[in-house]
């Protein structure tokens, strides 16, 4: 099964880190948080990896230019100004028809994998979300019985839970990304919690992104505690 890391973005709320390398590639406790990220998926079995790249591309092609043991690491060009959706649309033909999962290049969590992929089959899911409890300046997603009734970025009222990215997601996700201008967390995830087919698994333990420095530093911190 293969795992979609987005690592295209410009990362401008961390510019001191971005101007010279891309985000994913920001070093937590001396090793790329996309790579902590990789690692996690690894412990479960999962270690066939599509980066999707874009700024600074080259960066991230010549660091898995290094043989890395037991992990299939493939970096995929999907463009400069291209939005999140517009890069899982670009990776249509690589992923074919099969499920797949996804997650963004600057978040880490102790999520359970294995879980979250048996919830997705049991519940019969387009594509599944895990929802976290971070900090209130994030999107809101409003959960009923484990579907997602709405889901709105960055949206004003708590409801406790957001997006924290460890998607499961159904091939015919691609039905409802239209082009490179697509942002995932909008339009496409709005219509498919129509659809009553988007979940979430409720996910209460570590989670924590990085957007900015004092990001940076409360993540170091936590992995130092190793999620205690």
């Amino acid at each position: 099964m293969k795992v979609v890391i987005l690592a295209g973005g410009l990362g401008t709320r961390i510019s001191e880190y971005t101007k010279i390398i891309p985000k994913p590639m920001v070093k937590i406790n001396g090793m790329p948080i996309i790579l902590h990220i990789m690692k996690h998926f690894s412990k479960y079995g999962f270690k066939d990896f599509l980066i999707a790249a874009g700024y600074k591309r080259k960066v991230i092609e010549n660091y898995f230019k290094k043989k890395f043991r037991n992990l299939n690491v493939n970096v995929i060009d999907t463009g400069l100004k291209t939005m999140t959706g517009g890069r899982v649309k670009r990776l249509k033909k690589i992923i074919g028809n099969e499920r797949f999962f996804l997650t963004y290049g600057d978040g880490i969590s102790n999520v359970d994998l294995k879980k979250l992929l048996n919830f997705h089959i049991k519940n019969k899911a387009l594509t599944t979300l895990t929802a976290v409890r971070p900090p209130a300046r994030f999107g809101a997603i409003k959960i009923k019985k484990n579907k997602v009734l709405y889901f709105k970025e960055k949206f004003s009222l708590d409801e406790g839970w957001i997006n924290g990215g460890f998607f499961v997601m159904e091939p015919k996700i691609f039905k409802f990304l239209k082009n490179d201008r697509t942002y995932l967390e909008r339009e496409p995830m709005e219509k498919l919690g129509k659809t009553k087919k988007l979940f979430a698994y409720q996910h209460q333990g570590f989670w924590q992104c990085m957007d900015t420095i004092r990001d940076k530093e409360i993540l170091e911190k936590k992995l130092r505690k190793k999620f205690d």
